[in-house]
């Protein structure tokens, strides 16, 4: 149970699945596919959907690269959390956005593995919240050139420490997308 009082709901965190961002990800059609099912299913149960979207020099805010790929769009009412920094909640509004909806255990999907997902999974857990990590609905492009493992590795690797993260009061760990239950705790 989080250390977040009051905060029993759990949330689907959707980390910068951007035209830009999954461009050269790795599996990205499956990756996607993923996420849009689980995005379906958290609607279909009623658990609040956050979608996070990046932006810097490279990737300006309002270009094409910038926008949600195609294949998933933010309902109405769902917010979307625009941020510079990897961690989600670094000077963002996240951390109102989940409390506003009672959200104390989040599930992260979406990209980068190395970068953002992973930056917000510790950001997660040292603000007090559960945080599982979807093992099947994040990616990451291939940065070898520059000295990090292949992708898969990079994947592998992730969801292998994640699984053994934990912290006093709070809960983290890794699920398949097809094992989650939203309100299990």
């Amino acid at each position: 149970m989080s250390t977040l009082e009051g905060r029993s709901k759990s949330g689907l965190l959707v980390i910068d699945v951007q035209n830009d961002v999954v461009a050269k990800a790795h599996e990205r059609d499956a990756v996607v596919g993923a996420i849009g099912a689980l995005v379906e299913k958290a609607r279909a149960e009623l658990v609040p959907v956050v979608w996070v979207r990046h932006h810097d020099e490279g990737m300006p805010a309002g270009g094409d690269g910038w926008q949600i790929v195609p294949e998933l769009r933010p309902a109405e009412g769902e917010p979307v959390v625009e941020k510079e920094y990897g961690d989600s909640f670094e000077d963002t509004p996240l951390e109102t956005v989940l409390a506003e909806r009672g959200v104390g255990r989040v599930f992260v999907t979406g990209a980068q593995t190395d970068m953002c997902v992973r930056s917000t999974l510790h950001g997660a857990l040292a603000r007090g919240y559960d945080a599982m990590l979807v093992a099947d609905a994040h990616t990451t492009e291939d940065l070898s050139q520059w000295g990090a493992p292949e992708p898969a590795e990079v994947i592998a690797h992730t969801n292998l420490y994640w699984s053994f993260q934990k912290a006093p009061g709070r809960t983290a760990g890794t699920v398949e997308s097809k094992e989650i239950d939203f309100w299990a705790r």
